[in-house]
């Protein structure tokens, strides 16, 4: 018996290590279904048990003790580009089979996702514009790309 059949026989038990693994008291460590950072593990937990691996995407900026300036993620090289594409919160890799000429022959096939919390609905922000540019961005360089609400979004 693995891990996923385990929690299927014992659901409660499951739910229990869940809070226990997930609710550390950290604060910004997610206490409702409803957060985004609670989606986002669960989109990662489904994500493996599919064979793809999703890591977190940090973007920000700011100054170091030395007083030297660092921006860090995904298409964050300035603030112009940050604003006019905003890489999504989870990036990976997923197996994909390639054929007929490549039978048998397995890609990693990029992956990127925007996690939201599961009462988000779009509005055409700035901020989603330009992550559905990136997503746009993605999908057209025969990436995977989506925004999702949930593991069953994904």
């Amino acid at each position: 018996m693995n891990l996923y059949e385990w929690a299927e026989r014992y659901p409660e038990a499951a739910a229990a290590l869940k809070a226990t693994i997930f609710h550390l008291g950290h604060p910004g460590m997610p206490t409702t279904d409803d957060e985004e950072a609670s989606v986002q593990s669960a989109v990662r937990l489904e994500a493996s048990k599919r064979g793809d691996r999703l890591w977190r995407n940090n973007v920000g900026a700011g100054k170091l003790e030395n007083g030297s300036f660092l921006r860090w993620g995904l298409c964050n090289d300035s603030v112009a580009l940050n604003a006019a594409l905003k890489s999504a919160d989870l990036i990976g890799i997923r197996p994909v089979k390639i054929t007929p000429e490549m039978v048998g022959t397995t890609i990693g096939q990029f992956m990127s996702v925007e996690c939201k919390k599961p009462s988000w609905v779009y509005k055409g922000t700035p901020r989603e514009v330009s992550q559905l540019h990136w997503a746009e961005l993605i999908y057209g360089l025969g990436g995977y790309a989506a925004i999702v609400t949930g593991p069953g979004t994904l």
